[in-house]
């Protein structure tokens, strides 16, 4: 009896343990992927690829790009600017980002603050940038951008 009431025990032990520890790991991993997609992004923007720079963002008529012209509601509208803005790779430059902050908001919802930085012939700008990450059919996208 006393045997079987220890091992009942010790399982419930194990078992909380376990499921205290998986959401850390699963923060982890899901702030691991956010930096891989914002590492991605820089990646295709340096190689002049507009539409996987896109990529990462909701491709949706909701998504939100706040920028020094305003709001831009949807994923091609934030394309086309992105195009406008940005024609040739001379306009582009080269992108570096400095990630200051990652805070996890809720299970669904990731909130990333930092830098951004063009290194360009035609002369270098930056600012900074605020994304709002969600979790959409099991991916994260930026449905938020307030970039300047």
């Amino acid at each position: 009896m006393i045997k079987s009431l220890l091992t009942c025990l010790f399982t419930f032990f194990l078992f909380t343990v376990s499921a205290q520890s998986k959401p850390a790991r699963l923060a982890g991993g899901d702030e691991q992927a956010i930096r891989a997609l914002i590492e991605d992004q820089r990646l295709a923007w340096n190689a002049g690829n507009l539409e996987n720079f896109m990529e990462t963002y909701w491709q949706s008529d909701s998504l939100m790009f706040i920028g020094k012209s305003g709001v831009t509601y949807g994923w091609q509208n934030t394309l086309d600017n992105y195009k406008r803005g940005y024609p040739d790779t001379a306009a582009m430059g080269k992108l570096n980002f400095d990630i200051l902050k990652v805070n996890r908001l809720s299970v669904m919802y990731f909130f990333v603050v930092g830098k951004w930085h063009l290194a360009r012939s035609i002369g270098d700008v930056g600012g900074h940038f605020t994304l709002l990450f969600k979790k959409v059919k099991n991916k994260w996208v930026i449905v938020a951008d307030h970039s300047s």
